[in-house]
């Protein structure tokens, strides 16, 4: 089975985590569209069908995956940074 990215994958968590503390203030259950389609993604990005499931086992991937490597920073100001004529 293919899994995601870890940084996509952690994303996935955050978000998802996110939405539903805050919609937890309103009560079980009533989860929003956007916290419904990450409960989905997750489910399928894991093999799962249940969002908890779902959520332990991208838990375990994560625990288990690679130190991330550092994106490099964007140039200042939105400099391009320039790219080496063809010879």
């Amino acid at each position: 089975m293919l899994r995601p990215h870890p940084a996509v994958l952690r994303r996935l968590v955050d978000e998802y985590e996110a939405l539903t503390g805050a919609e937890g203030a309103r009560g079980p259950g009533e989860l929003d569209a956007r916290a419904r389609d990450l409960a989905y993604t997750l489910c399928v990005s894991t093999g799962t069908r249940d969002v908890q499931r779902a959520l332990d086992a991208a838990r375990q991937w994560l625990a288990a995956a690679p130190a991330p490597v550092p994106e490099p920073a964007a140039p200042a100001g939105g400099q391009r940074i320039p790219t080496p004529e063809p010879a």
